[in-house]
């Protein structure tokens, strides 16, 4: 459907046309977060210059935005899936430019990220479209993105009830099983990837979202974590009934990919391969104190390259060419270089991205800062890369994750 406002020229003296309208039509008003639209804005004058703008309300209150300025082509048309800004927050052709180069209403927007309510506060948020032209506003409209399909069921998981901390998404009920994903991130802490669970069990994967250390009941840093904590989480997600128990992915994030793959490594029979964004291949100290990160049967996981000898399934691992954090571009070679050497007879890969930096991953249309402060330490961390080249790395790697978890169980 279309929305029209439209505005009287009167008294105008330019010779070019001048629009007295517009209408906004995209192709799916409502969509999940990580599915791209396509918006065309029509009934311009021809050639006349337009500015199409984006805004979205933070969970803090904070009204975020974007626009960018095009000329309308013969028949008074911008296709934003096909058009180059002319000046904007986004340079580049990009149907999705005014959702990723949202801007806070102050301050540099490399240091911020835009963050809407949590999945299991809110299930969706809104995104306003506004076109302007002469100084009048020609037409608006209100798109609905969403975290989690309707029918998405989600549970917190109790230390005291479940033996983890952590919180359980699963596809709306009648869903065919699926591989099931474990997910979790690095050094900050906390219950991290919720909005990667939601978005994954939309796309029918049950996952897991698991809180580690830096939490009530649990090791207040990284060291001396047990393996077998992740192991529990593991057989809690084989044991749902949407879940194919032959298939398990580890997804760790950062340090997050140390504890994925040894994982795959050290569980064969239960956990069936590993994504790692920004991985490492090797095993670091504690953080931020130093000692030992990880344990297994009691005992530290030696601080050395992670041995890759005994996985029963596929690994993707996705990295930021100018990661600034470490050299996760080649330590993502190693793994797959490993793999070779072992002669793995599962499929894996290594996506290493132009320009992004540590902040590759995961999905994308959604406005994140290039340096952000570890909760965990309260420092800054310089995570390289730009924002556009980030943008880009997500746009093109999430859709493989979904393929991966899509082939893994064949």
């Amino acid at each position: 459907m279309s929305v029209i406002v439209a505005w009287g020229a009167a008294g105008c003296s330019s010779a070019r046309p001048v629009s007295t309208r517009a209408a906004i039509d995209v192709d799916m008003p409502v969509a999940l977060v990580d599915q791209p639209v396509h918006m065309r804005i029509t009934h311009l004058a021809p050639h006349d210059r337009i500015v199409v703008g984006s805004s979205a309300t933070a969970y803090n209150g904070q009204v975020w935005g974007a626009k960018a300025t095009f000329t309308a082509d013969d028949r008074g048309v911008v296709d934003l899936t096909t058009s180059r800004p002319e000046s904007g927050t986004y340079n580049k052709v990009d149907g999705m430019g005014l959702f990723w180069s949202m801007r806070p209403p102050s301050g540099d927007p490399d240091l911020a990220s835009f963050a809407p309510l949590y999945p299991d506060l809110a299930p969706s948020y809104k995104v306003r479209i506004g076109v302007t032209a002469h100084g009048r506003s020609l037409a608006g409209r209100t798109l609905t993105r969403e975290w989690a399909r309707p029918g998405v069921q989600s549970k917190d998981l109790s230390l005291a009830h479940d033996k983890l901390l952590g919180k359980l998404f699963l596809p709306p009920p009648g869903t065919p099983r699926h591989p099931a994903v474990l997910a979790f991130g690095g050094s900050e802490g906390g219950v991290g990837m919720k909005f990667e669970a939601a978005l994954l069990a939309s796309h029918g994967y049950p996952t897991l979202s698991l809180g580690y250390f830096r939490m009530p009941g649990l090791p207040a840093t990284l060291r001396d974590i047990p393996l077998e904590y992740f192991a529990t989480a593991a057989h809690l997600l084989a044991a749902q009934p949407s879940s194919d128990p032959a298939h398990i992915i580890a997804m760790g994030y950062s340090r997050g990919s140390e504890a994925a793959l040894l994982l795959a490594e050290h569980y064969p029979q239960l956990v069936h391969g590993a994504v790692v964004y920004s991985p490492s291949s090797t095993v670091f100290p504690g953080f931020p104190e130093g000692g030992d990160a990880w344990t297994y049967q009691g005992r530290p996981i030696p601080q050395s390259t992670i041995p890759l000898d005994h996985l029963s399934g596929p690994v993707l691992s996705i990295a930021g060419a100018d990661d600034a954090l470490w050299a996760s571009p080649a330590f993502a070679r190693q793994i797959a270089a490993q793999l070779d050497d072992n002669h793995d007879r599962h499929p894996h890969q290594s996506l290493i991205y132009p320009g992004a930096g540590h902040g590759v991953g995961t999905f994308p249309y959604l406005a994140r800062a290039v340096s952000l402060t570890n909760p965990t330490t309260g420092r800054n961390m310089n995570l390289g890369g730009s924002r556009a080249a980030d943008a880009a790395a997500r746009e093109q790697g999430w859709p493989r994750v979904l393929s991966f978890l899509a082939n893994a169980s064949q």
